[in-house]
């Protein structure tokens, strides 16, 4: 079931964000400084706060079925965005990005995903809502994905096989010069260069449009109302950044990660092919999802010392 929701709450939820990003960035963040374990894990703890108290706002307000969508959504979007962690470190070895400019290039990204996921979002919505028969094609793609997530991937990525990037350097030429100030562009003998830092941006940016495409119908697997698509995404694609630091040096570990977030994959794939004939609640997906989870983070664990079977997924 889909709830009207007025547009003032839409309002009020994107001024809400807007307020929290800004009050984030110029109060802690003003300043390039690298971003401490206690810092990201802080950052953590307090956008999950916000995410827990919209989820109980929504059980107060709409019920107890949209409130579990919510937190299945959100859950799904936080558990697929641990292989955009290790794709982000990877990009960020290869540019040799400062670590106190890292968090900028994360939030400018977020911004950035605020509004190209929307875009996705509500013409995904309005496609499924209209053209029913695309729902067998979304989970066809999405089991396709878990196969290819599942595969040996090396441990590397390609910044310099990136379209756009390409695209770029033929129109603005790039410099290998990082300033202090840690700007996206340079003047130099009255030129503009564009640094390593906007070309590490462009990757983030064109590599998290590719995880959308995964993600975002994953979750509609679940509710095709916008609005909860929207918000439970949102919201866990803004905590990225402090989920980043606080498990960018022990992202590597979790070697096995990627069969779970594959089995996750998959599931939601076959859920959207049987959901004209046979439909899966939401507690055995959030059931499965945990377990699937757990499974692969007691696996990396147990056999740590073993040679991994692949690394997390890259583009």
């Amino acid at each position: 079931m889909i709830y009207p929701i007025a547009p003032s709450v839409w309002i009020a939820f994107n001024i809400g964000i807007l307020i929290l990003l800004f009050v984030d960035l110029v109060y802690f963040h003003k300043v390039p400084k690298k971003v401490t374990y206690k810092d990201a894990f802080i950052s953590c703890g307090f956008w999950l706060f916000i995410a827990m108290a919209f989820n109980v706002a929504i059980y107060y307000f709409l019920g107890k079925p949209v409130a579990l969508n919510f937190f299945t959504g959100y859950l799904i979007e936080q558990s697929l965005s641990i292989d955009n962690l290790f794709v982000f470190l990877l990009l960020f070895q290869y540019f040799k990005i400062p670590s106190e400019y890292q968090y900028k290039i994360l939030f400018i990204g977020v911004i950035s995903a605020i509004i190209l996921r929307a875009c996705f979002i509500f013409l995904g919505v309005s496609l499924l809502s209209h053209f029913h028969f695309i729902f067998p094609i979304f989970g066809l793609f999405l089991i396709y994905a878990g196969i290819q997530m599942a595969q040996p991937k090396a441990d590397e990525v390609h910044p310099d096989q990136n379209f756009v990037l390409k695209l770029l350097k033929k129109v603005i030429p790039f410099s290998n010069e990082y300033q202090k100030d840690g700007r996206l562009f340079i003047m130099k003998d009255k030129k503009r260069y564009a640094t390593p830092l906007f070309a590490a941006l462009l990757c983030v940016e064109t590599t998290d449009i590719i995880f959308a495409l995964d993600s975002i119908p994953a979750v509609m697997a679940i509710t095709l109302d916008p609005f909860i698509i929207y918000t439970s995404n949102m919201l866990a694609v803004i905590s990225l950044r402090g989920l980043y630091f606080a498990l960018s040096h022990t992202i590597t570990l979790f070697r096995y990660i990627n069969w779970g977030l594959a089995a996750i994959l998959s599931f939601v794939g076959v859920k959207m092919i049987l959901a004209d004939f046979f439909e899966i609640s939401v507690i055995w997906t959030l059931a499965f999802i945990a377990t699937s989870l757990t499974v692969a983070a007691i696996a990396s664990i147990a056999f740590k010392n073993k040679s991994p079977p692949s690394s997390p997924h890259t583009p």
